[in-house]
């Protein structure tokens, strides 16, 4: 049966019409960068995830990193990448893995967000980057200090150094300034981070020269540690090194003196926290830790930040924790630019790039591995502050 002209003309018209809107929304997904925070081509705020511990019994560490970011964020919103603010999106993780994990899932799907900025804890960075990883999703962790954590895949970086560095660095510190010849060892068996710190001081100290005599272990959570801690007082160390979070080093530390213990203890960046003195007193007077900055270096940047940071959170001084939060998202924003937009695979590579940055805790440059290579500091405990003590370079 012959068509009617008209009709003919008609149906063109329609598959016109739907070839047209087809493509316009072929085109319109074509502008969003893979990672839902849309491309360089879009208006709207760009979307940053954090999460962390805000209420857990580590929540120093989370709530520091998330007022070192909303500092960042504050300043880097007056001249914002591609000229869209920086939104951000927090998920508290209460301290537990199996939250972080949670928490990052939901940035990552529900919220759409760019990058993911967290965690301090290298447990719960373990737990989580997988899921950065697999929705290729760039993780910048600002403190996590264990190997592993950017072993998960090229989606996951570090702004910190790492624990074989931390971990050399105290061995050394105990060998040479201390002329430490016997170390003991009290380890949470538990973290992640904690076996890491043991493993590298025991390499370092035994490699040159030093004999660890004692290697007893806890759980976190715990709060008595009199049979660790006499079990070491009969081996004669000079020095005990304790690579654990604030939570069970202080009252460590009351335990020891409280036994007659009087060496120096050594720790870790997990150490630093407001309320490691709550359960030590001064139990912790004249011991050492390694940090990623000291606020009383004189630099500009490290100065700047200080004021900024007591300006907007109440006169407080801000630990290392907000420093690498501050620098984290810096380094970010810094990526997104020279990314050219939010393309996931853009700006995975532009955060690899990273070279040279001045941030407040230093030099950073992202290596192969897109582990941070820089200095630390070794910061002595004494009056219920921080002392910064020495330098150490890579």
């Amino acid at each position: 049966m012959q068509r009617n002209p008209l009709s003919r003309l008609a149906l063109f018209g329609t598959v016109a019409c739907s070839v047209m809107c087809s493509l316009t929304l072929l085109a319109g997904c074509g502008d969003k960068g893979a990672g839902g925070g849309g491309g360089a081509s879009d208006t709207g705020p760009i979307k940053v995830g954090f999460y962390g511990d805000l209420t857990g019994s580590t929540a120093t560490f989370g709530k520091s990193s998330q007022e070192g970011i909303e500092l960042a964020l504050e300043e880097i919103n007056k001249q914002p990448p591609l000229g869209r603010p920086l939104e951000l999106i927090s998920e508290d993780d209460q301290g537990k893995p199996q939250n972080a994990t949670t928490a990052v899932n939901k940035l990552t799907s529900q919220d759409q967000v760019v990058a993911v900025l967290g965690e301090v804890a290298s447990s719960r960075s373990l737990a989580a980057a997988p899921t950065c990883q697999n929705a290729k999703i760039p993780m910048i962790t600002p403190a996590s200090t264990n190997p592993e954590v950017t072993r998960v895949g090229d989606y996951i970086f570090r702004i910190c150094f790492i624990d074989p560095f931390q971990g050399s660095v105290m061995a050394k510190f105990a060998l040479g300034t201390l002329k430490a010849k016997r170390a003991a060892i009290l380890w949470d068996v538990k973290n992640d981070y904690s076996k890491g710190l043991q493993q590298f001081f025991k390499e370092t100290f035994t490699a040159g020269g030093g004999q660890v005599v004692s290697e007893p272990s806890f759980s976190e959570g715990d709060t008595n540690f009199d049979a660790q801690l006499n079990t070491i007082k009969q081996a004669k160390p000079d020095v005990i090194f304790v690579p654990g979070y604030y939570t069970e080093v202080g009252t460590i530390a009351r335990q020891a003196r409280d036994q007659g213990i009087t060496i120096p203890l050594l720790g870790g960046d997990g150490w630093d926290s407001p309320k490691l003195f709550e359960g030590a007193g001064n139990a912790l007077e004249g011991c050492y830790m390694s940090n990623h900055y000291s606020a009383e270096s004189d630099a500009p940047e490290v100065q700047t930040f200080i004021a900024a940071y007591k300006a907007k959170f109440g006169g407080k001084v801000p630990d290392a924790m907000a420093a690498l939060g501050f620098d984290a998202a810096k380094i970010l924003a810094d990526a997104i630019t020279r990314a050219g937009g939010t393309d996931s695979e853009k700006l995975r590579d532009a955060i690899g790039q990273t070279k040279d940055y001045s941030g407040v805790t230093g030099k950073i440059t992202l290596d192969d591995k897109r582990n941070a290579n820089k200095a630390a500091v070794v910061m002595r405990i004494k009056g219920k502050e921080f002392k910064y003590v020495e330098t150490v370079n890579p």
